[in-house]
């Protein structure tokens, strides 16, 4: 096979490959508490006590610590006191808001 054959397939192959979209990987309580312990994430009640300044009187629905291509997200979702149910990432090493969103 000619080099340049290869080349074509190897690019193919790679271009195939980032179209892939990423996939997060849940975090368990253990790695959470090892990782906080560590003080490489931040407490998640820190994290809260600056959404409720963005976001007075929400009531959280669901929170989940994340890894997302080599960075640790904590995944939120909140219901406003509007009624609008609202997705946030937070970096959480910096609690660093990645996205806040209405979710559908």
């Amino acid at each position: 096979m000619s080099s340049i054959r290869i080349l074509s397939i190897l690019t193919l192959v790679l271009g195939a490959l980032s179209a892939v979209p990423s996939v997060a990987r849940d975090l368990n309580q253990d790695e959470a508490l090892r990782l906080r312990r560590e003080g490489v994430i931040l407490p998640f009640e820190q994290m809260m006590k600056e959404l409720e300044q963005q976001h007075p009187g929400s009531t959280l629905l669901e929170a989940e610590l994340e890894e997302e291509d080599g960075v640790l997200v904590y995944e939120v979702e909140i219901l406003t006191p509007s009624g609008v149910v609202r997705e946030i990432e937070l970096d959480a090493r910096n609690g660093k808001i990645l996205k806040d969103e209405e979710d559908d």
